[in-house]
């Protein structure tokens, strides 16, 4: 599959431009979709005769545990090809992968992967409450972070309630999570965005404040 496309040439480059921190294959994302479209292609079907019984956990878990960063994004290719079968006990199997990986945060944070099975399953929004309080910095960033993009279907009191579960403390990445949040939304609703920063300020931490404020 994606390791027929290795290049040796193209990994060294790869390795370079994330400062040696990753291994690659070297192969580029137009070449590694197109590779791995009839395996999402046949999972997808799969998942429609099946259900959440399709979720091949085992597949997920062989890619996300190699060494290739190429093969950790087919696992996330494969998540949000199936994003309608996955349940709540998944969505906390996604959290445990992204603590587990070096950069696992970053990378299910950059492909939305908690985003779109929360927006394909808004009844997992409490799941969001419960990750908003958990012990693991990273896991409450994604909780804050979560409804980045929803715009106009971005439920107000669960994005309150899950701010609100995180001011007062000096971690950085909460602390800008928390901005980003208010200033994506601020886009969409600025009104609520400029009485959510009056009402709470004196809880919010100045980056917060500076980033939320951006467009209001």
């Amino acid at each position: 599959m994606v390791q027929a496309h290795a290049d040796e040439r193209k990994a060294q480059g790869m390795r370079a431009y994330m400062r040696d921190q990753f291994e690659f294959l070297g192969v580029a994302t137009p070449v590694r979709r197109a590779s791995t479209r009839p395996v999402l292609r046949e999972a997808r079907n799969d998942g429609r005769s099946r259900g959440n019984e399709a979720v091949d956990w085992l597949f997920i878990h062989k890619c996300w545990d190699c060494e290739y960063r190429e093969l950790q994004y087919v696992a996330i290719d494969y998540l949000l090809a199936m994003v309608k079968w996955l349940d709540a006990d998944d969505l906390d199997r996604v959290a445990e992968m992204a603590k587990v990986k070096r950069g696992g945060i970053r990378l299910m944070d950059s492909q939305g992967v908690v985003s779109r099975v929360v927006r394909a399953h808004r009844d997992f929004s409490e799941k969001m409450v419960t990750w908003s309080v958990d012990e693991n910095m990273w896991v409450r960033r994604m909780a804050i972070e979560h409804q980045l993009g929803y715009k106009a279907e971005t439920d107000e009191a669960l994005l309150e309630r899950i701010i609100l579960d995180n001011v007062g403390g000096s971690e950085f990445f909460i602390n800008k999570a928390i901005g980003w949040a208010l200033r994506d939304y601020s886009k969409t609703n600025p009104a609520w965005v400029s009485a959510f920063i009056e009402r709470h300020g004196d809880k919010l931490a100045a980056l917060s404040i500076r980033e939320g404020s951006k467009y209001v």
